[in-house]
């Protein structure tokens, strides 16, 4: 490895727990039975693969459960907004009645 890289760095220590108990959680979903010590070395490396492939998918779609909601407020906040502007009764035109 050159200079300066540094490999299995996390971006938010904060989440190494987090992904951690993922990662255990996602093993028990798919029926993998997790060594004692935490070592995974006598694991297949097709049963980690599938470990961390699920656990991809699961953060996606936590990610994109974010997104929605996050737009849905948006929305929403927009709406109460747009309901609760006053209107001036003199500045709208209304067509005369027939």
């Amino acid at each position: 490895m050159g200079t300066g890289q540094k490999s299995n760095t996390p971006i938010n220590p904060n989440a190494v727990k987090a992904l951690d108990q993922l990662k255990y959680e996602t093993a028990n979903e798919l029926g993998i039975q997790i060594p004692q010590g935490d070592y995974w070395g006598d694991l297949p490396s097709r049963q980690c693969g599938a470990v961390g492939g699920n656990m991809v998918r699961k953060m996606i779609a936590a990610a994109e459960q974010s997104l929605i909601e996050q737009t849905v407020a948006g929305v929403r906040q927009g709406f109460q907004q747009g309901l609760t502007t006053t209107v001036n009764p003199s500045t709208v035109n209304v067509p005369p009645a027939n």
